[in-house]
């Protein structure tokens, strides 16, 4: 007699090729599940159909210059995305002047493309770092001006996209190695004086909001620089950007070294190596593969942070969005402008997240084989 077998057969999972047979498992198992799932597309549908109305088939996409007529006649039931095509340019570039906004658009494609460049890691090598400083360096030339025939703007009339950007870009770029400094320093048990200090820096900048760093740029700052120096209010609210974000992302940088085991440490000095070069060539590149999702949550929430700079006179992306509704004429129709300028943010945030997601699985493959 032939004894059947004890071991339960695994269930094959569905497969997502087979549409009908997964849609009945996942949306109609029970009957609880199957009346859900028929309210849940009732309530869907319905909503859809009124956005779709709202957005497409009432809207008011062009009115004369100026006009808005024809976006109060379908208010209440039709978007007026003529606002869009209306202030698009002060939303991009606030009170950057007209004539010269081919200036900051310039500005912002270098900004992103060495982003890109930054991103891939084909790109990883020191020239990456010349790339950084003659491209901040034609940045500063194009948005301020006064030489090579270019008219100068000065930094009161800066805002928009730009100034979303450098603060963001510039100031992740210079947050990154300060954060990779201060979580060593944290980790660095024989010296108590740096771990201190790093210990010290990282817990007062985490224990206040970025608004208080931003006052503290803005009034305190000037108070300690030599009679008749100053400094720009976008440049102080950068050094503000930068020393917060430093903090966190040395938190997240700490906890890939944490995670690390030892046996790295010990087999890094085993092969001769110092400290420096043990952590350059060894331990961060582990500790940094571990950790990416939390440095691009981190980047992102830094990118929206920018937000606040507005409370010390600096016009970002959203700030430039909300002041081009202060005319009367345009002033009822904000959700579109809030849309337009969310569809910005959502394009970067979610850009830096299919980046990490990329970088993960590279990483995964360049490990399992």
């Amino acid at each position: 007699m032939q004894l059947a077998s004890c071991t339960a057969q695994p269930t094959r999972p569905i497969a997502r090729s087979d549409p009908w047979r997964w849609t009945r498992a996942n949306l109609f198992p029970s009957s609880t599940n199957t009346a859900l799932t028929l309210v849940l597309t009732f309530v869907a549908l319905v909503l859809s159909a009124k956005l779709v109305n709202w957005a497409i088939f009432n809207a008011v996409l062009v009115t004369p210059s100026g006009d808005s007529s024809a976006c109060r006649a379908v208010q209440g039931y039709g978007a007026c995305w003529a606002l869009i095509r209306e202030k698009y340019r002060f939303i991009l570039f606030a009170t950057y002047p007209y004539d010269a906004q081919w200036r900051p658009a310039v500005a912002c494609g270098i900004i992103v493309l060495l982003s890109v460049i930054s991103a891939l890691p084909r790109f990883w090598i020191k020239r990456i770092l010349v790339c950084w400083v003659l491209g901040l360096a034609a940045v500063a030339i194009l948005m301020r001006g006064g030489v090579l025939g270019l008219s100068f703007v000065g930094q009161e009339l800066w805002g928009g996209l730009p100034v979303t950007l450098l603060l963001s870009m510039l100031g992740l770029a210079a947050a990154f190695p300060l954060g990779v400094l201060l979580a060593l320093g944290r980790q660095a048990d024989g010296l108590p004086l740096i771990r201190a200090l790093s210990i010290g820096y990282i817990e007062v900048i985490r224990a206040v909001p970025l608004v208080s760093l931003l006052f503290m740029a803005s009034f305190l700052l000037p108070i300690f620089l030599p009679a008749g120096v100053s400094v720009d209010k976008l440049l102080r609210a950068q050094v503000a950007f930068t020393a917060f974000a430093a903090a966190y992302l040395a938190e997240v940088v700490r906890a890939g070294l944490q995670g690390l085991a030892r046996g790295q440490y010990d087999a890094a000095y085993a092969l001769g190596l110092g400290y420096w070069r043990a952590h350059a060539l060894i331990i961060l590149p582990q500790a940094l593969r571990s950790v990416i999702p939390g440095l691009v949550n981190t980047s992102i929430a830094m990118l929206k942070n920018t937000s606040l700079v507005l409370i010390i006179g600096v016009f970002d992306l959203l700030s430039a969005g909300k002041a081009a509704i202060v005319d009367p004429k345009w002033q009822a129709f904000g959700i579109e402008m809030f849309i337009a300028v969310s569809l910005v943010y959502f394009a970067i945030c979610f850009s830096m997240s299919r980046y990490s997601l990329w970088l993960e699985a590279r990483w995964s493959r360049g490990r399992n084989s």
